[in-house]
């Protein structure tokens, strides 16, 4: 089985909304796959159908090898599930919470209690097994919902947004569990998120998502070599409408005016271009109020595909800027 998740054609509509655009990818084993895009670009919609929680208006999705609208049974024996909303019940322990799943899938005596130990040992929760869930903190309960999402040893696992809301040290243990049950147990994962960081530290490979419609799909490295090596970013005060500006900065890879009237231009070295643009704009009598140029990023790829930025919705996340110079 090279694949564990193929997505063809899907699409999802609500009544006149199209959440799920007639997007494809495929996941293959023991990969780790990330959906990155923002709140509503159709992220967690997808993983619901993939999870057969939904079924889709259009196209097919294959889980393991199984139907995920004709054999909905076989597919959710094969996949653990980490919503984006907390699923804990405050009122009772830690062990109980995974004592009552483990029962849901036909877990039983002597098994059962061994693996919740050994799972809550896994998370660092073993001396929390027995306390109330309500005392938790927020990264517990996380912890807390990937241990019982392995009670039944899924091949897939589905994280929806599995750092939200976390604080930074947190965030980095979660991802070190990730980590860790990709290289010890072959496990193939498929993870959204809306943090640029978060995918390029975890994911194989990412899909770019916005307004139900993947717009690029690859590495991190690859859907950075779209725009090259540099990015310049130019704004100018008293651009003429009639004047075409792409043309004056004609020695740019790619120029493209973004939403904001911003230029972008893509470059082999910053450095060495940024005297030609201001010599160029000076000598079209344009005034230039900022200039900011850096390496490029995932951020940069969404701006270029979409003409905005992807922006982190926590101020607790900010995205590193590389070798960035302004000038005002």
């Amino acid at each position: 089985m090279s694949c564990m998740v193929v997505v063809e054609d899907l699409v999802k509509k609500f009544k006149d909304v199209v959440a799920v655009n007639g997007i494809s990818f495929r996941i293959k084993k023991g990969e780790i796959f990330a959906l990155l895009g923002p709140n509503g670009a159709g992220k967690t919609t997808t993983i619901h159908i993939i999870a057969t929680l939904l079924k889709p208006t259009k196209g097919k999705v294959l889980v393991a090898d199984y139907d995920a609208v004709r054999e909905a049974d076989k597919v959710r024996k094969k996949i653990g599930i980490v919503f984006q909303d907390p699923s804990l019940d405050n009122q009772l322990t830690g062990y109980d919470n995974m004592y009552i799943h483990g029962k849901l899938y036909g877990l039983r005596g002597r098994e059962l209690h061994e693996k919740i130990m050994r799972l809550l040992d896994l998370v660092e929760l073993k001396d929390f097994a027995h306390k109330k869930v309500m005392y938790y903190s927020g990264g517990m309960r996380r912890r807390l919902e990937i241990a019982r999402s392995l009670l039944h040893e899924p091949e897939i696992l589905i994280l929806d947004e599995p750092t939200i809301g976390l604080d930074p040290h947190t965030r980095a243990r979660i991802w070190d569990y990730i980590k860790y049950l990709r290289k010890e147990f072959d496990m193939t994962i498929l993870m959204t998120t809306h943090y640029m960081d978060e995918a390029e530290e975890l994911a194989d490979r990412i899909a770019i998502m916005d307004k139900g419609k993947i717009l690029a799909m690859g590495t991190a490295d690859q859907l950075k070599s779209m725009l090259g090596q540099d990015v310049i970013y130019v704004a100018i005060d008293n651009v003429n409408n009639d004047i075409n500006v792409c043309n004056i900065f004609s020695f740019a890879k790619i120029c493209k005016v973004l939403r904001d009237n911003r230029l972008e231009l893509v470059v082999d070295n910053a450095t060495k271009a940024l005297p030609e643009v201001f010599h160029i704009a000076e000598s079209k009598g344009l005034k230039i109020t900022e200039v900011s140029y850096r390496r490029p990023t995932l951020n940069e790829v969404f701006l270029h595909l979409t003409g905005r930025e992807l922006r982190d919705s926590s101020e607790l996340h900010p995205i590193p800027k590389r070798r960035m110079v302004r000038f005002r």
